[in-house]
């Protein structure tokens, strides 16, 4: 016997939902959703549906008297489509070229990273040309305002920015459908709760019943939502894992709060590439865009030390010009110590394996530290050539050419691997006034003004990247 459930309908518009609303979230009617019941399919008799649409033929059922919602690709119409610049470059390179009319992009980050300093400051510049809402649910809106006259903003500029202190999800949903702003923020979705739910703002069963009501709300007045979510203490998006799931776009605001730099990743984006990032640096007036990130992170060039070496690292379809430093010591411990900073400590022993065993250099009983300039994280394979010379240079006390970039894998039986899309890190290489560059044995048919060097093995790039003469007195005798 097949058994019967419930659905929930709304007399006004027709609109049906999995569970009771006090107001209807489509029309906003109060009182109008009914419940009904609905006749499910038995678990034995699996053929209950086909037996319904067998009877509605014999009877000669009309036809449903909705219209068909179905179309071709052709019939779509795009041109509403069209992305908006949110003012910042380096958040509309992440996003893949600009926002996308009723997306939701999710933005997470540490406390004080600046989440709420970004979406104030693209709020600031999306009114210029949109009316735009800033829910402030964690804030109310003379905290608002103040911070935003410290962005600099007037209040005669700011005729097309409203601010919405509030925590009801069903005010916020009513305020979206009267306003209807093409671009709107919700300052947290962790602080917004939904009086049908019996359950405390920001658990698991609140957040993702907001985000699934804001979804519907986007989608259908096609309203971009800019949503901020809080992490846990494993730097993940505080609640359930559907959350990133709902969402079109997954950014995560990162940084070293003893730094002023700040990076902008996107993790998931369905209109866009994913591990794309947007370089910011934080300043009493709020973030600024850093056009050349390179100079973030590369030393002083001029004053070269020995055990530093530049890789160029890819972001994305971005570039990055790195410095790598490294130090070898004499350990005083029973086990040496292995400390990284924005690498994998995973990677870093294994090229330190490498070294040993493929080039006799006996770092099994020497300190080895490592760390890359402005503590950017690079993770990628690339990089690990420049890891093995930083940590060869540092052991036989050498100075790389601060003109010469080094890019490359590393294998285990020594080899130098080839690495995705070289050419685009040696024009950045000769963009930024390098000469040299040591690179796996490929062919390369572009000039870009470089003198390479290509190698196969690791022990040859070290000859060709370690000059022969000593910068300080030493008695090694592995020199």
């Amino acid at each position: 016997m097949a058994k019967s459930k419930s659905r929930y309908v709304c007399t006004q518009c027709g609109s049906d939902f999995p569970q009771m609303y006090g107001r209807c979230p489509d029309c906003s009617s109060w009182g109008s959703i009914l419940e009904q019941s609905v006749e499910a399919i038995a678990p034995g008799n699996p053929n209950l549906l086909a037996s319904r649409l067998t009877q509605r033929q014999t009877k000669g059922a009309a036809a449903p008297a909705t219209p068909m919602q179905s179309l071709t690709l052709t019939q779509i119409d795009d041109s509403h489509q069209t992305r908006l610049p949110s003012g910042y470059e380096e958040l509309d390179r992440v996003l893949g070229g600009g926002i996308v009319p009723g997306s939701l992009v999710l933005i997470g980050g540490e406390p004080g990273i600046g989440k709420s300093t970004l979406l104030l400051g693209a709020a600031q510049r999306l009114m210029r040309k949109y009316p735009t809402l800033y829910v402030c649910a964690e804030e109310s809106a003379q905290q608002v305002k103040l911070r935003s006259q410290r962005l600099g903003l007037h209040e005669r500029d700011a005729q097309n920015l409203y601010l919405m202190p509030e925590t009801d999800l069903e005010t916020i949903v009513y305020e979206l459908q009267s306003l209807r702003p093409p671009v709107a923020v919700i300052d947290s979705i962790q602080a917004l709760y939904f009086a049908s739910l019996n359950a405390a703002p920001g658990s698991v069963s609140q957040v993702r019943e907001c985000t699934s009501v804001l979804m519907r709300v986007a989608k259908r007045e096609n309203i971009t939502l800019l949503i901020v979510g809080h992490v846990t203490k494993e730097g993940a998006i505080a609640g359930p894992k559907v959350l990133e799931h709902l969402v079109d776009t997954v950014l995560y605001f990162e940084g070293d709060r003893f730094a002023t730099h700040r990076l902008l990743r996107s993790v998931k984006n369905r209109f866009g590439a994913t591990q794309e990032i947007g370089i910011f640096e934080m300043a009493e007036s709020g973030l600024i865009e850093v056009s050349n990130p390179s100079e973030l992170f590369l030393g002083n060039r001029e004053e070269p030390a020995p055990g530093t070496a530049t890789i160029v690292a890819c972001e994305g379809t971005r570039p990055l010009v790195v410095e790598l430093q490294a130090l070898v010591s004499p350990t005083s411990y029973s086990s040496p110590r292995r400390t990284t900073t924005g690498l994998e400590t995973n990677r870093f022993l294994q090229i330190l394996a490498v070294l040993e065993k493929r080039i006799g250099i006996p770092l099994s009983k020497l300190d080895a530290y490592l760390a890359s300039a402005g503590g950017i994280n690079v993770a990628e394979p690339a990089v690990d050539l420049g890891v093995a010379i930083a940590v060869a240079a540092s052991f036989r006390d050498r100075i790389v050419d601060p003109r010469t970039v080094l890019i490359g894998e590393v294998g285990l039986g020594g080899q130098v691997r080839p690495v995705s899309q070289l050419d685009l890190r040696l024009k950045e290489a000769a963009k930024l006034g390098f000469k040299r560059a040591i690179i796996p044995n490929i062919q390369v048919t572009q000039d870009y003004g470089l003198e390479l060097v290509p190698v196969g093995k690791v022990m040859d790039a070290i000859i060709a990247a370690l000059p022969r003469t000593v910068t300080s007195s030493s008695d090694d005798p592995n020199d």
